[in-house]
């Protein structure tokens, strides 16, 4: 068995086919499947079950995923260790999120990532439940696990990035006698729009309305997290929501509060002992430095007279902005550049966060 089985193997895996990895390797599809069926002779086993013309996960396949992924992270990491760390051409990072933070924080972190170093390549694997995401970083599958801290999983470390701030979100018009913060303990009687049970996000909301006296009312229950808000926005009810998904709704109409209480839970990410490969401790860097711009940025604004949902949606409407320009700097698409090759500039200025604002409070709040 060597490395380049095993990126092949990981290749057919990855994009559904021979043909489609063969294509992706830039190889000839022949070669490809020899080096697959010559892996399969070395190990006494089928990795894929033949279907018609395409290719299915065998259980041993399935049970090889993880460690073949762990080995090639570890080559890079031995070939990148005699380059300087920061300097960052390439790579992949396989990430393992919990479902409630995917979208917020952390679609937003690969985004703002990936427009930075555009020559990493990221996967994300969604999961509703902690011990779901813990065993793909145990098993290495994916190198690093987003999730929410703590974990009572050993064997992993832990590192902590931001606090997620939930918000009530209300339809258009129902702003009318409603206070800045809504108490959680005026909640007893609100209808509320919820995901499906049995996730993460759903049984937090429900345990802090609960330690505070109240049990949900909820009239309307989503398989699809992405439903929530159309029903909101339609009148169907309310939902206490992040931060970050509570701003988009906000742009559509949907009347937004904070809560008393704050509510807030930790996210972090977790990850196997012992050296990132430099794609990942560079994602993790720039995760960091960009949250604390972000806070910094609500701060002044807050400082300035504004709540926090003022704060953070004037923030969150600059640094999307911001993203979208670089986005359009970089695209290789191009009908006219009237400001030259490279379009205008945006310059950074200090301690402006450049991406969307990862559904957090300031940290001090």
């Amino acid at each position: 068995m060597d490395f380049r089985q095993l990126e092949y193997f990981l290749a057919v895996v990855d994009h559904g086919g021979v043909h489609r990895a063969a294509d992706a390797l830039h190889v000839a599809q022949p070669s490809l499947s020899q080096s697959v069926r010559r892996l399969e002779k070395e190990l006494r086993t089928q990795l894929f079950h033949r279907v018609g013309r395409g290719l299915v996960l065998a259980p041993a396949g399935e049970a090889l995923v993880g460690p073949a992924r762990q080995v090639l992270r570890d080559l890079d990491q031995a070939r990148e260790a005699v380059r300087e760390v920061g300097d960052v051409e390439g790579g992949r990072i396989d990430i393992a999120g919990l479902s409630a933070v995917s979208t917020d924080p952390l679609s937003v972190w690969v985004a703002q990532f990936r427009v930075r170093r555009p020559q990493v390549r990221l996967r994300v694997e969604e999961r509703d439940r902690h011990a779901e995401v813990v065993d793909l970083v145990k098993s290495g599958a994916c190198e690093l696990g987003v999730t929410v801290l703590p974990t009572p999983y050993d064997g992993l470390a832990q590192e902590f990035l931001v606090e997620q701030h939930f918000m009530l979100v209300l339809p258009p018009g129902c702003e009318q006698d409603l206070p800045d913060a809504v108490p959680l303990a005026a909640m007893r009687d609100v209808p509320l729009v919820m995901g499906e049970r049995n996730t993460a996000s759903r049984e937090y909301v429900e345990s802090v309305l609960r330690a505070h006296g109240v049990e949900p009312a909820v009239v309307v229950e989503v398989p699809q997290r992405g439903a929530v808000v159309p029903m909101v926005l339609s009148g169907a009810g309310a939902a206490i929501l992040p931060l970050r998904v509570a701003l988009e709704a906000r742009q559509r109409g949907a009347v937004v509060r904070d809560l008393a209480p704050h509510t807030s839970w930790r996210v972090g990410v977790v990850h196997r002992p012992g050296r990132l490969t430099p794609a990942a401790a560079a994602f993790l860097a720039h995760t960091q430095d960009r949250l604390a711009s972000w806070s910094r940025a609500v701060e002044r604004r807050m400082a300035a007279g504004e709540s926090l949902v003022e704060a953070s949606a004037a923030t969150m409407a600059a640094v999307e902005q911001r993203q979208r320009e670089r986005f359009r700097r970089s695209l290789p698409v191009r009908v006219d550049a009237p400001d030259g090759p490279d379009g205008p500039d945006v310059p950074d200025g200090p301690d402006v966060p450049d991406g969307p604002p990862h559904g957090t409070a300031p940290t001090d709040r």
